[in-house]
């Protein structure tokens, strides 16, 4: 991870000029989306998770702590067979497994708008630290959004399935994620 600079006349913290207070995520505003190689690396799976949720706090002295869930059986690729074998035990396994959390223990801004977001994800009933950066954006004092590419090996979740080797590299995470001040 790139460490950025802090600004001396801005404190470090929580995400500057946000109200200490309750979050809520806007799900029709946010979406969480993965790509990941396959077939040998020559074609790219696309899809979405429609299915989110999540809060989240700011205490009064800047600290950050929330949860952002994930409806695994919400995955939508646009190809219903591929949807049907991602929600199957090769992959999400939905019936088992029905949601992944990723539960931020601590938010860190600095000057430039980068958030250091650190936590645990948790899919399949295992849980990884997780630390990533991302962008924030705000248009008032009582909304924010969080947008980030993070990178995921499947494998340290359990998600072994590869036939004949096609399932090529890691999954790269894109968010979005836009909360409001209740």
């Amino acid at each position: 991870m790139t460490s950025h600079p802090t600004n001396p006349s801005r404190p470090s913290g929580g995400p500057s000029g946000l109200s200490a207070g309750s979050w809520v995520l806007d799900a029709t505003r946010s979406s969480v989306e993965i790509k990941h190689k396959s077939v040998w690396g020559l074609a790219t799976v696309r899809a979405a998770f429609t299915g989110l949720s999540g809060e989240g706090e700011i205490g009064l002295d800047g600290s950050v702590h929330g949860t952002l869930t994930i409806e695994a059986a919400s995955i939508h690729s646009k190809q219903a067979k591929l949807d049907d074998h991602l929600r199957s035990a090769d992959f999400f396994d939905v019936e088992r497994y029905p949601t992944f959390t990723f539960a931020a223990t601590g938010v860190v801004t600095d000057y430039t708008g980068t958030a250091e977001v650190t936590g645990h994800l948790t899919v399949l009933g295992r849980t990884r630290p997780l630390t990533f950066s991302a962008r924030t954006t705000s248009t008032g004092p009582d909304d924010v959004t969080l947008s980030s590419q993070v990178v995921i090996d499947r494998n340290d979740f359990g998600m072994g399935w590869n036939r004949a080797g096609m399932i090529k590299g890691l999954t790269t995470v894109t968010l979005i994620t836009r909360f409001t001040r209740r």
